[in-house]
């Protein structure tokens, strides 16, 4: 099994050739290709090469995909004895990105 360990922001993320995965939003347009060069580590089958802090001309290569939402979370204030009720609430931004290529320079 072939795959690496990338870092985007502050976030770490293992992605494989051929799959999907959520990242938070980037901006990108839709269907554009998108590379990602801090790669932290690549696993292929026996061999495992780890970063220091990230592996020197490797990158990922993806393809976006249109932006979605994530589930709605609702919160709130509350102050006793008051009166006083306030909620709000926000959804989370992702972009999928598929993976094309996960090039070890």
């Amino acid at each position: 099994m072939k795959y690496a360990v990338i870092k985007i922001g502050s976030k770490q993320y293992q992605v494989e050739e051929g799959k999907t995965v959520l990242v938070d939003l980037q901006k990108t347009k839709t269907g554009d290709e998108i590379t990602f060069s801090e790669v932290v580590l690549y696993v292929d089958g026996e061999t495992i090469k780890i970063g220091t802090p990230v592996l020197n001309g490797a990158r990922v290569v993806g393809q976006t995909g249109e932006i979605v939402k994530d589930k709605k979370v609702v919160t709130g204030k509350f102050r006793r004895r008051e009166g006083y009720r306030r909620s709000y609430g926000h959804r989370n931004k992702y972009t999928p990105v598929k993976i094309t290529q996960i090039i070890i320079g």
